[in-house]
């Protein structure tokens, strides 16, 4: 049996080493198509780790971001550089890392929020995360526009017994540099 340990860490407590880890695995995990921006998107919040006899097998973050819903900057928890190293995927270590990072944002946010990829939305929905049904949006420089290329990717979620906002409406991320979400 191997020795699986996750371990759930802020950014400003990760080592320099720890962090060129991180990005040796978003880099081999997304084929090379993991940028700066993207990685700088994932960090400045608290680190799921997965890790295996001592190397690190799966990554994902959760990052503070403001969504304005119905007249309301909801405080949300936006999932970013979720991550399983190839030759360890389809062993839970997704579902590990989900699971630490949802309990971050039970306790610490109003919501949870991501975009996914096809490839990883089945990890999201059975999870009980559901995509936005309603318009997609950021808070640009120049004002509101509308991100419609991110509806149908961009999944919610909320713990148990707490109500998602009305589904029906807009999202309004918080504007960021490269990709918006």
């Amino acid at each position: 049996m191997t020795d699986t340990r996750t371990r759930l860490v802020h950014t400003a407590q990760l080592t320099d080493d720890e962090l060129k880890e991180i990005r040796a695995l978003l880099d081999e995990a997304f084929d090379g198509d993991f940028g700066d921006e993207d990685f700088e998107h994932g960090i400045g919040g608290m680190h799921a780790l997965v890790s295996e006899a001592g190397r690190l097998v799966a990554h994902g973050s959760v990052v503070q971001r403001r969504v304005v819903h119905g007249g309301r900057a909801l405080r949300t928890g936006y999932v970013e550089a979720v991550a399983v190293r190839a030759g360890h995927r389809r062993q839970g270590h997704g579902g590990r890392v989900m699971a630490a990072l949802e309990e971050v944002i039970g306790r610490a946010y109003v919501l949870g929020a991501l975009s996914a990829s096809d490839e990883g939305a089945a990890l999201y929905t059975g999870r009980g995360w559901r995509v936005w049904g309603g318009r997609i949006g950021a808070l640009s420089p120049q004002g509101p526009v509308r991100l419609a290329e991110e509806e149908g990717s961009t999944y919610v979620w909320t713990p148990p017994g707490r109500a998602l906002p009305d589904p029906a409406g807009q999202l309004f991320f918080d504007w960021r540099d490269g990709d918006v979400l």
